[in-house]
């Protein structure tokens, strides 16, 4: 075994008789208390009482703690999951995405060259599909405009975007400010004769953006939508938004698909000869179509694409690096290597991780530094709840119960039969998140109130097993559920929050229920491997950040 994946015994402290069970109570942050702040208003005694231990702290979750380029950039399950699980500090997209269009590494790459020159030589236009926003999280639309700019200086004639709207990363019903910038942009290359357009839109929850394999449906009208040009059909992006404000009054996630046409029919439909860049930076949204790109028709069965396409297709970073998706991609993903998982398994500790469909892939692919699959199966196990089709916010519970019984379970068996024991247990209750995106300030205090009844079975498990308990949060999201307007009214928001974020040790062997913790500046979520590795006995690895718990006398 290489000594980089070697784990050091710690000193002094040694592992719990039963498993450490790392809850994520994902979107559950630290908010201002008020009435705007659904975790605050929610019943908790639970996590109360957690609060109230001498281990009870409050960590970064954001910007620059979780490597975005700001701290004025908000969190999200992907990046969170990623500090969670890697304990250092890692550059991410935006980031990323954000120093390859600076220095232009983005485009002296091969794929970049390759898409130029591909209508350049074939006259069909460089087409963009992606989030129209700011929100920072999946996409920013400076690079969208960055790119444009260039593709129009390296001689490309013919441009297309195909903008899906936010209003979840960003106000409710901030799409018609986006779209104004973009089209300012456009009618700037218009003059320089460039024939650069808007093709297609729709709202993000409603078309293209599925993840997981929840809905392929989404991608399915976003696919007929954007490369057919089947849908209903507008003059132009403004009026086809203002039509369905007036029409459905939802916000802008959830409008529908539309068209962009003149009298000769859609103005960009995707055809044989043209590129495809997906801009978007992060990637459980953006696999799915992506593979409906790049997947052969014996490959793909998610649903009927019709014609396909001869296209070069991109993403502006690879999506999913085991599983290749997308293969032409703009720039490199983060490198994530010697994970906590990575160093338990090499460890032979024995490890689960649990969630529901919705955050099922952030406590393992994003959690194990975007690797896909077991590292290693003989001491990992993998479970996947299926998320309820329903509304989200008509059934706040979402799957708490069943992940809740999953691990409860898990831990029973361990104590009756130690070699199927799990040293840790790591599991995300979306609750606080998924709820919280909708909106609804009701639904979200009765999600976060279920995910204390939960935490309250999980204390009870684990002080019968002998196990320690650390409960933390990926991010903010259901404690900032209204914006202020100028005028002093109130505006519901659908997006993560600034706030920092719980986290608790809970360990019975300790006679105020919890260790005491250091002083360390800046604490954030890339401090917790090391805390959990100390909790197991381990010394902090080389490189990681450091342990948030006191040093023990003797040390």
């Amino acid at each position: 075994m290489e000594s980089a994946l070697r784990l050091a015994a710690h000193p002094t402290r040694e592992a719990p008789k039963g498993p450490l069970v790392v809850a994520i109570m994902d979107g559950v942050g630290l908010g201002p208390g008020d009435f705007t702040d659904a975790v605050a208003r929610a019943y908790t005694p639970t996590l109360d009482w957690l609060r109230s231990l001498p281990s009870a702290t409050s960590i970064l979750a954001h910007g620059v703690a979780v490597g975005l380029p700001s701290d004025g950039d908000m969190g999200n399950s992907e990046v969170g999951h990623n500090a969670l699980g890697a304990g250092r500090i890692v550059d991410q997209g935006a980031k990323l995405v954000n120093y390859a269009l600076a220095s232009g590494a983005l485009f002296e790459g091969q794929v970049w060259r390759e898409a130029t020159a591909k209508v350049l030589a074939s006259g069909e236009p460089l087409h963009f599909i992606g989030l129209l926003s700011d929100g920072n999280v999946h996409s920013h639309i400076d690079h969208l405009v960055t790119m444009l700019r260039r593709a129009a200086s390296a001689g490309v004639r013919r441009l297309r975007v195909h903008a899906l709207l936010d209003g979840r990363d960003v106000p409710g019903r901030s799409a018609l400010g986006y779209i104004a910038t973009l089209e300012g942009v456009l009618a700037e290359l218009r003059e320089s004769g460039v024939d650069a357009q808007i093709a297609s839109g729709g709202g993000r929850m409603h078309i293209t953006m599925d993840r997981y394999e929840a809905e392929w449906a989404m991608v399915a009208r976003g696919w007929a939508i954007h490369v057919h040009g089947e849908g209903r059909r507008f003059t132009d992006a403004t009026t086809a938004v203002e039509t369905f404000y007036a029409e459905n009054g939802g916000d802008d996630q959830f409008l529908p698909g539309f068209v962009i046409a003149d009298d000769d029919g859609p103005v960009g439909p995707i055809r044989d000869g043209a590129a495809v860049i997906f801009f978007n930076f992060r990637g459980d949204r953006a696999i799915e179509l992506s593979r409906a790109f790049d997947d052969d028709d014996a490959d793909f069965t998610a649903f009927d694409r019709g014609r396909r396409p001869d296209v070069l297709y991109a993403g502006m970073m690879q999506y999913d690096g085991d599983l290749q998706v997308p293969r032409r991609y703009l720039v490199e993903p983060p490198t994530i290597d010697r994970t906590m998982s990575e160093l338990l398994v090499c460890a032979g500790r024995r490890q689960m991780a649990i969630s529901e469909t919705h955050k099922y892939g952030h406590v393992t692919y994003f959690w194990n530094g975007n690797r896909s699959g077991y590292l290693d199966p003989e001491v990992e196990r993998y479970v996947e709840i299926p998320s309820a089709a329903s509304k989200i916010e008509a059934q706040p519970w979402m799957e708490a119960r069943a992940i809740t019984d999953g691990v409860i379970q898990a831990i029973a068996s361990g104590a009756r039969d130690r070699s199927q024991a799990f040293d840790m247990i790591r599991l995300n209750y979306p609750n606080g998140d998924m709820v919280g995106h909708t909106g609804d300030l009701r639904s979200t205090i009765l999600a976060v109130e279920v995910v204390d009844l939960c935490l309250a079975r999980l204390v009870e498990a684990t002080a019968r097993a002998g196990g320690v308990l650390l409960v933390t949060a990926d991010h903010g999201n259901a404690d900032q559920m209204l914006d202020r307007r100028k005028d002093g009214s109130y505006l519901p928001r659908t997006s993560h929050s600034l706030n920092r974020v719980p986290l608790v040790v809970y360990d019975p062997r300790e006679a105020g229920g919890g260790p005491a913790l250091a002083c360390v500046p800046r604490p954030g979520l890339g401090n917790v491997a090391a805390t959990c590795l100390e909790l197991l006995g381990f010394a902090t690895p080389e490189g990681y950040l450091p342990s948030l718990l006191a040093a023990s006398p003797g040390e």
